[in-house]
């Protein structure tokens, strides 16, 4: 007799005594998780379990992180472009004076970094 497991394209595997189910996830694309979709998930993990094992178990997290990765770089590239533009850090600025550059520059993205991760991985 066929399970509806077994109607469905599932198969089962024998472990010694037992019929288990042979399970694999859903073909998930090789989705772009970086420094911002490890944090998130990592925030998630800890603070948001029910959320973070729904998408897990939903075979979404991949998705949902790639997603978040993909906010986060585009919000860290604007606010980096915008304080430039305010404090008229410029490449005029960066053939005069290199190391000023520099300065204000790390300035910059490290007050980006602390924004995007306060609005984006920390939600």
């Amino acid at each position: 007799m066929e399970t509806i497991f077994e109607k469905q394209g599932g198969r089962y595997e024998i472990q010694g005594d037992y019929l288990l189910p042979c399970l694999t996830l859903g073909n998930e694309k090789g989705y772009e998780i970086g420094v911002w979709a490890n944090r998130h998930r990592r925030y998630l993990k800890q603070h948001h379990r029910v959320r973070y094992y729904n998408h897990l178990t939903a075979n979404k997290l991949d998705n949902y992180l790639a997603d978040i990765e993909k906010q986060a770089e585009k919000m860290y590239e604007e606010i980096v472009n915008s304080l430039a533009k305010k404090e008229k850090v410029t490449e005029k600025l960066k053939a005069d004076n290199p190391i000023l550059w520099v300065k204000k520059m790390n300035s910059i993205r490290n007050r980006a970094t602390e924004i995007v991760n306060a609005k984006v991985i920390f939600r």
